[in-house]
């Protein structure tokens, strides 16, 4: 039988991802001496693991090329459909907060409101449910230029300690829209077909993740 295929978002999810498996017994010595290379073998190709970017990590368990895939929530928020998130892994906590330049009232008056953001899906949802009608920018790069050029009233993106927010200017308005952390996800074909494999690791990735609380 082929080997398991878990995609990993690279960078910070990756190390803790690679940490965690390892504290649960896998061999993971071919990520950590990958060079530049993107398929890698775990515990003697019983599992290939693919580092790919987080939008990416869903694509290919949505169609199937990977059974399972650690992402964080915000991205499955803003672009999950069709897959079942398995686990919360516990790491990569963060959250999504609505912030803007310190002073400003932001929820007074009647103007149309323009809030930049790397989330667009996420940032309707949260003011639907405010019943608050804004204008959207998507912004690629560092959101947080948006209001200091004056492109938008406010920011919606990712925060951990909100240093960043304070060295430009801006203040945290609202951070309860959603807490964040990294997810082990899997296709749907995958977790009936090979069920017994997913839910081995699955199960390891668990007690791992509880020792560390």
């Amino acid at each position: 039988m082929k080997p398991l295929r878990i995609a990993l978002t690279k960078g910070r999810l990756e190390k803790d991802t690679v940490a965690l498996l390892e504290s649960a017994g896998y061999d993971c010595t071919a990520i950590r001496e990958k060079g530049r290379k993107l398929i890698l073998p775990v515990n003697n190709g019983e599992i290939d693991v693919v580092l790919a970017k987080a939008a990416d990590v869903i694509t290919y368990v949505e169609n199937g090329v990977c059974d399972l895939g650690v992402v964080g929530k915000d991205t499955i928020m803003e672009n999950g459909r069709s897959f079942y998130e398995i686990l919360d892994l516990g790491f990569g906590k963060c959250r999504f907060a609505l912030a803007g330049k310190a002073g400003t009232n932001f929820f007074s008056g009647y103007n149309a409101i323009t809030i930049a953001t790397k989330y667009p899906n996420v940032t309707r949802n949260f003011f639907e449910g405010k019943g608050m009608d804004i204008r959207i920018i998507k912004i690629e790069g560092s959101v947080e230029l948006a209001p200091l050029l004056g492109l938008s009233d406010a920011i919606v993106d990712i925060v951990e300690t909100g240093s960043t927010l304070k060295e430009n200017g801006l203040v945290i308005i609202e951070d309860n829209i959603a807490p964040i952390s990294a997810r082990l996800i899997s296709n749907t074909a995958s977790l009936k077909l090979r069920k017994s494999e997913i839910e081995i690791i699955a199960d390891k990735m668990e007690k791992e993740r509880a020792k560390m609380k």
